[in-house]
């Protein structure tokens, strides 16, 4: 980019999907002075690059395709919710506001509000509108059947003027063949041959597949605003030994703040005083919350779990973690390239071919050998009409259609076609650990009692953890049952900030806690030091019980792989994927689980480490999908081709995912790439069928063996076979372990 050029970026409003974006930057391209144009569909951005373009020009181009469109302030922020996130204690662990004209209201573009309810959208309206005037000609044909043809002419035209309106637009600003030029032409060619009730339908199951799609957009856009909700609204200030309520948004490097234990910590910083737990799962995905003392370094959002700590802030609101993962999670969102949908890039050779092809015959055979005006003439309009692509038009999202209903009858979710189409493609996945390959929370692996039996070593340290929620608690008392083993709570139990949990059972004072801390309360002999030392090797979290100032035995707990974590991955591979894990969690335990699952690992990642990593399969050459859970994969899940939430994930993973396996099976990342190679085949197998009649009948028509009502009749006859072989993917089940 020139030193002469600029940058500005604009909010567009309606716009879900790729074609959008591509009718918008070719138009947008057109104009005079503007050198490059980037659109993001689930940004809802556009970008240009200009040197003195005129940008009212700008801004009234994109509005007449039927978009709302406003100059994007730098740094101006979304409304935040009011409420604060702070954790409960016992928690531990336009150029024109208006559109263009009277028909924008129901253009199938104009959303309204992008905060409005998807069903107080303009194209939600429209769909209601055109679903209203197909049943009522249903109904009135049943009073008057001479009528007919006139009502479902009336009934298409409800739904087919905008979606004219927008082909012409698309016309006359430099995209004249889209998937808007290709429906008008099937809808009116149907008419000709005496189908509008057939073009009424086809219509309306257009607008629906609009609908269904702008609503996935929406939601995805919705992940922006959800990743700063994270961090807290207000935040306790320390100055000069006064502590008082400000908006952490006023924080500045180095102020002092006190974070309490259940309270989410604000900012980035370091600590000055006090010890506790910090669940760092929401920014590096570790599934065991890490220990923090003086100097050590805590991230805005993740949360104190027990004990107060006096942080010294490093980074103003601004250039905090999360306000980092947000500006990764927009740079990513706006960079993926749209895919476009088969049909759009079908129509772009289908629809001027068979306007191409139908002028010649009827104009070159009397030119050229002096035949029959009058006879070319007709057959040239029969091509037209032969090659009206009603087949085409409905196969493809009939099949769409029925494999997303069969995906998500199987617990697969698709955010639209275009995710649909491109899974197939995938030939890399990176998986993200804890919550994905694993459960997500520890269990305990190893009971080492010393002197006393193991279900008493459990009974004991049960006793210390009832009421915990910690995820290490949570462990043990889930073994403590498995085993038969009944707690009684301990009494005067209480946390010791970083170290443990200390607390008086049958007269007798018992600790659970870090090797370290144990270390402090009793002796360790060496070769009990050397069993840690090796269950640590292995990835495992160690607890260490000391009863009556002696040593009492250890606890190890590790979050395990799923049950179907290796047949998922074997899966993938025999799909021609490559895997690989990508985790923030410690190296060691990210080994030990990378071996155990015959995996390539890259451990201690933060969530720009993801992000980079995705990033770089890409320009390898890779169709990349990222899977993943949390928080703190949000940019590499908007940076892949292909994001893919698990179930139960938290829902900044899941808006920003394209797609999400709801029963958090590995083996289904495989399947969605299977349905998605199903439908394809199916499309293929959908277009060959209806080119293939067509073809047919073009040749006979031509040379005079068959007239155009056996064509016109084939080509009805081609809609229902591609419809009937669509709809059998409605069966489609899956691999299951």
């Amino acid at each position: 980019m020139s030193a002469e050029e600029t940058t500005t970026r604009f909010r567009v409003e309606g716009m879900d999907c790729a074609s959008c974006a591509s009718k918008i930057d070719t138009a947008v391209r057109r104009l005079p002075g503007v050198d490059d144009v980037s659109v993001s569909v689930v940004a809802g951005t556009m970008t240009i690059g200009h040197k003195g373009a005129d940008l009212d020009q700008v801004q009234k181009k994109v509005s007449d395709l039927g978009y709302r469109v406003s100059p994007l302030i730098p740094g101006r922020q979304a409304p935040q919710p009011t409420h604060d996130h702070a954790h409960d204690h016992d928690h531990d662990h336009d150029h024109s506001e208006k559109a263009p004209d009277a028909l924008a209201g129901m253009h199938g573009h104009d959303h309204g509000a992008e905060t409005s309810p998807w069903w107080q959208t303009g194209k939600a309206r429209l769909t209601l509108f055109s679903a209203v005037a197909v049943v009522a000609a249903f109904a009135l044909e049943i009073f008057m059947p001479g009528w007919h043809t006139p009502l479902f002419i009336l009934a298409m035209l409800v739904g087919l003027i905008p979606i004219a309106r927008r082909a012409f637009q698309g016309a006359i600003n430099g995209s004249p063949f889209s998937i808007e030029t290709l429906m008008t032409v099937a809808a009116v060619g149907a008419v000709f041959i005496d189908a509008a009730e057939e073009a009424a339908i086809v219509v309306l199951l257009f607008l629906v597949g609009e609908l269904l799609e702008g609503i996935a957009t929406g939601r995805a856009r919705a992940s922006i605003k959800a990743l700063a909700d994270l961090v807290p609204r207000r935040a306790q200030r320390e100055v000069d030994g006064r502590v008082s309520e400000v908006d952490a948004a006023e924080l500045a490097m180095g102020d002092i703040v006190l974070v309490r234990p259940g309270d989410r910590i604000p900012a980035d910083g370091v600590v000055l005083s006090g010890e506790g737990s910090v669940d760092e799962a929401p920014v590096t995905g570790e599934s065991v919350p890490k220990n923090k003392g003086p100097d050590d370094s805590v991230f805005a959002g993740t949360v104190n779990q027990d004990g107060a700590l006096r942080i010294k802030v490093t980074a103003a609101a601004a250039d905090n973690t999360i306000a980092r993962i947000v500006s990764l999670v927009e740079e990513a969102q706006e960079s993926k390239a749209p895919t476009e949908r088969f049909i759009d890039r079908f129509s772009r050779y289908y629809t001027p071919g068979v306007l191409l092809a139908g002028a010649l015959i009827a104009v070159l055979p009397p030119l050229v050998t002096g035949a029959s005006w009058d006879e070319w003439i007709y057959k040239g309009l029969a091509i037209l009409l032969i090659g009206c692509p009603c087949a085409l038009v409905i196969s493809t999202p009939a099949a769409i259609a029925a494999a997303l209903s069969a995906g998500a009858r199987q617990g697969l979710l698709m955010k639209g076609g275009v995710v649909l189409e491109q899974l197939g493609k995938i030939n890399m996945v990176a998986l993200d650990k804890t919550g994905t390959l694993t459960e997500g929370r520890p269990q305990v692996t190893d009971v080492l009692a010393v002197g006393r039996s193991e279900p008493e070593l459990l009974r004991l340290a049960a006793a210390l953890e009832v009421g915990s929620s910690h995820p290490l608690a949570t462990a043990i008392l889930a073994k403590a049952k498995a085993d038969g083993v009944e707690p009684i709570a301990a009494s005067n139990a209480s946390a010791q900030g970083g170290k443990g949990v200390i607390g008086t059972l049958d007269g007798v004072e018992v600790f659970l806690g870090s090797p370290k801390a144990a270390a402090d309360r009793a002796s360790l002999p060496d070769d009990f030091l050397t069993r840690i030392g090796q269950l640590n090797d292995e990835g495992k979290t160690v607890s260490v019980l000391v009863a009556r100032g002696a040593l009492a035995g250890l606890i190890a707990m590790r979050d395990e792989p799923r049950d179907d974590a290796r047949a998922g991955l074997a899966a993938l591979k025999t799909l021609g994927a490559d895997v690989v894990m990508l985790t923030g969690d410690n190296a060691r335990t990210a080994r030990a689980v990378g071996a155990d699952l015959g995996i390539d690992v890259k451990a201690e990642l933060l969530p720009e480490d993801k992000q980079r990593i995705v990033s770089g399969l890409k320009a390898e050459g890779k169709i990349v999908a990222k899977v993943g859970d949390g928080i703190n994969d949000a940019p590499a899940l908007a940076a892949a081709d292909i994001g893919i939430a698990m179930g139960g994930g938290t829902d900044v993973a899941l808006e920003t995912a394209d797609a999400a396996v709801l029963h958090g099976r590995v083996i289904d990342v495989a399947n969605l790439i299977r349905i998605s190679r199903a439908t394809m085949a199916n499309i293929g197998q959908n277009i060959t069928i209806a080119l293939g009649l067509k073809a047919v009948f073009l040749m006979t028509t031509i040379i005079g063996v068959t007239g155009l009502w056996p064509a016109i009749l084939a080509d009805t006859g081609a809609t229902l076979l591609v419809t009937a072989n669509a709809l059998r993917l409605l069966a489609w089940k899956g691999e299951r372990v």
